[in-house]
């Protein structure tokens, strides 16, 4: 290990990942014009690595090369080495990434490349180790290798950064233009079909999920399955989503002790995670927890989207209000290690605390040689994780136990968090604890997402209006990326359906605009990840197909369809138009690719409608709960009221026809615009809304505080 006298240039970042090395021997720069123009002068070669904070192999190759003396020799003699945190800079790992893939087909983290002095990639490499082997070439063969050629024969090297460069450029961000037609009516429904039969293709039908593993959660392919079954009632559809979110609360990949779900599993039956854990993860999965409850009325998964919650707001919640970004898989160097269990320490610990360990050892699947296999070394070392048989009852002392295992869990040493704020991740929490709040009628929820959304609409602005992307300990900076502005906006419009305050409609109508203004292609349609001007990148790319999260773009057209339906205003349909239009090349060849896109068709389909309740707060809150007994995908529902009446008819002005009666009040469904007869009781409502044969019945949430 490096002493700590040494340090770098990354020494004063704010970043976690680039604190994390600003005491190796490596001569690190972050990303700016400090090391671009030292480049330049002195002729050196690049070394670019990307990773994040809470990267297992990040950690792996910063102990093995980075922390190294004679590793750091090589790299400090003939590179600029420059490090970049991917969570801060996404735009700068979109770019270099897709220069991975055209390189050699491979992507990942920690992502090491080679630049030219101005920057052109021309080598990419995930995991690099610091010495050679009979399959690869390691840091210290590597490096002297690239410095000869450079050296000796430059310009084989300039043109083919040049090549990568013009292959980057080629296709980026081109699509139909906007004189051709939107995609809709059959060819919309093929698209549909055609993902939907991809998944139940591949689906798992033993442990859920889709092949093959390692088995991510992917909430937004299950968001289009749920919609998907609501609409034709097919129950292998229903089965396909049950199966994978039972499986998964059972599994390892759930932490039965803290709650909250790990990143992956690296196995078929959901056991073995990676044991980092996401904030936008917990988000996401948050929202399908709760639409699976919303549509089955089952209480385990409201019971899973709540235990969630309690994870975020106890460990992922800042002094300011707003959430963290992720917990590392590693605590004191070891994957895992604060999660997994010895078996005679599990029984010794609940034998003491009076109840039978070996019998909790049995619900939890323990054994003494272990219940895993290492990773790494394929064998078992006496260490279990935590997990339970899908759909067994719940024991009686089940809440007990598991406040003993947290305290004796809390002894341990935690793992590193990642405490950088960051504004996209927190739009998805932002949405997620709204849509929790008013599902599971718990205000303390929407007052949580409440408080972050007014965190990054105060704090995190720029004098002209603009959204930063990332914050730590008083410290904001990077200019705010598509995804940050389609991820709050869809927050704030889900916080106006939890509570009806249109301050949140004005919000996401500002953010929208100016959007639409810095992002949007005017010639292609959808939206650039970076804004106009941004000159430090060599393309300036749209993100298209949903990754670990969804696509800016697909929640973009969500938000859009949204705003459509709540002002009348045409121009953010034309804007979602264009944007479908942009990516529908794509969306035939990958349908699977757009899970989140295919969940939001509802707003433009024939399920899609507006409802409208206006009258007395008292009596239309009485309307608007017996709404929330439905799962309605596709609905915006506005509340009129004589205080907000002014605000939402300049906003929605076709709201402005409805009455406000001083003692009742009324609901009115829509399609398009045109408008039901008014329906001024709760069971006639009810009526009106109840699904079609074949589509599930609509379910009643807890009370206000109650299980």
């Amino acid at each position: 290990m490096p002493s700590r006298k040494d340090t770098n240039n990354l020494i004063s970042e704010s970043s976690p990942y680039l604190l994390q090395h600003a005491h190796n021997p490596v001569n690190w720069y972050a990303w700016g014009e400090e090391a671009f123009g030292r480049a330049a002068t002195e002729n050196r070669l690049i070394f670019l690595s990307i990773g994040y904070s809470t990267c297992h192999w990040c950690h792996v190759m910063e102990r093995e090369s980075f922390e190294d003396g004679e590793v750091a020799v090589l790299m400090n003699r003939a590179y600029v080495s420059v490090k970049v945190d991917r969570e801060e800079r996404p735009d700068l790992d979109a770019v270099f990434m897709e220069a991975a893939m055209l390189l050699n087909r491979r992507g990942g983290w920690p992502l090491n490349l080679i630049l030219t002095p101005a920057g052109k990639p021309f080598f990419a490499a995930t995991y690099i180790p610091r010495t050679g082997n009979s399959y690869t070439a390691g840091m210290m063969e590597l490096l002297p290798q690239i410095e000869e050629i450079w050296r000796n024969d430059p310009q084989s090297i300039l043109d083919r950064a040049e090549q990568i460069v013009q292959a980057l450029r080629g296709e980026n961000g081109k699509a139909l233009p906007v004189s051709s037609p939107v995609p809709s009516g059959n060819r919309l429904n093929g698209i549909r079909k055609a993902a939907l039969a991809d998944f139940k293709e591949r689906f798992d039908r033993d442990y859920g999920g889709f092949y093959p593993e390692p088995k991510f959660p992917q909430p937004q392919n299950l968001l289009f399955l749920l919609r998907e079954y609501h609409s034709s009632g097919d129950g292998e559809i229903l089965e396909m989503v049950e199966k994978t979110l039972k499986r998964m609360r059972a599994g390892g990949i759930y932490d039965h002790v803290g709650y909250g779900f790990h990143r992956y599993s690296t196995d078929r039956k959901w056991l073995l995670p990676h044991f980092e854990k996401m904030l936008y993860d917990q988000a996401m999965l948050i929202m399908i927890y709760t639409e699976a409850f919303q549509l089955t009325g089952n209480r385990e998964y409201g019971d899973t989207a709540e235990e969630i919650i309690t994870y975020v707001l106890r460990d992922m919640r800042s002094e300011e209000g707003a959430f963290f970004s992720a917990e590392d898989a590693d605590s004191e160097g070891r994957e895992g290690k604060f999660y997994v269990w010895r078996y005679d320490d599990f029984i010794g610990l609940l034998n003491g605390n009076g109840f039978d360990g070996r019998q909790w050892a049995d619900n939890y699947h323990l054994e003494r040689e272990g219940n895993f296999a290492d990773e790494a070394g394929r064998t078992k070392n006496g260490e279990n994780i935590l997990h339970v048989s899908p759909g067994a009852a719940v024991p009686e002392d089940s809440g007990r136990i598991g406040e003993i295992l947290f305290r004796e869990r809390e002894k341990r040493i935690r793992p590193h968090r990642d405490d950088k704020i960051l504004t996209d991740w927190n739009g998805r929490m932002i949405t997620a604890l709204a849509k929790a709040g008013w599902t599971f009628g718990r205000k303390e929820y929407v007052t949580a997402a409440d408080r972050a959304a007014r965190f990054f609409l105060g704090t995190m602005r720029d004098g002209e209006g603009a959204l930063l992307h990332s914050y730590r300990r008083g410290r904001k900076h990077t200019p705010g990326m598509i995804d940050d502005y389609a991820f709050l906006i869809r927050g704030l419009l889900e916080l106006y359906r939890a509570d009806f305050n249109t301050d949140y409609i004005g919000w996401a109508l500002e953010l929208a605009g100016y959007g639409r203004v810095h992002f949007e292609d005017p010639r292609y349609g959808g939206f650039f990840q970076s804004p106009a001007g941004q000159k430090d990148l060599l393309i300036r790319k749209k993100i298209l197909m949903d990754n670990a999260i969804p696509a800016g773009n697909s929640v973009m057209y969500e938000n859009l369809m949204q705003l459509f339906k709540i002002t009348g205003d045409a121009s953010w349909r034309n804007s979602a138009e264009a944007l479908l239009r942009s990516v529908s090349e794509l969306l035939e060849r990958y349908p699977t690719a757009f899970g989140m896109l295919l969940s939001s068709f509802d707003y433009a389909g024939p399920s899609g409608r507006e409802i409208v309740v206006a009258g007395n707060r008292a009596e239309g809150e009485e309307l608007v709960s017996a709404i929330n007994r439905f799962f309605l995908p596709g609905t915006v529902l506005l509340f009129k009221t004589k205080e907000k009446a002014s605000a939402l008819s300049e906003m929605a002005p076709y709201t402005g026809i409805y009455d406000l009666p001083e003692d009742s009040a009324a609901a009115y469904i829509c399609t398009g615009f045109t408008c039901a007869n008014p329906l001024f009781h709760r069971d006639e409502l009810v009526r009106a809304l109840k699904p079609e044969k074949g589509a599930p019945f609509p379910i009643t949430p807890p009370e206000p505080g109650k299980e």
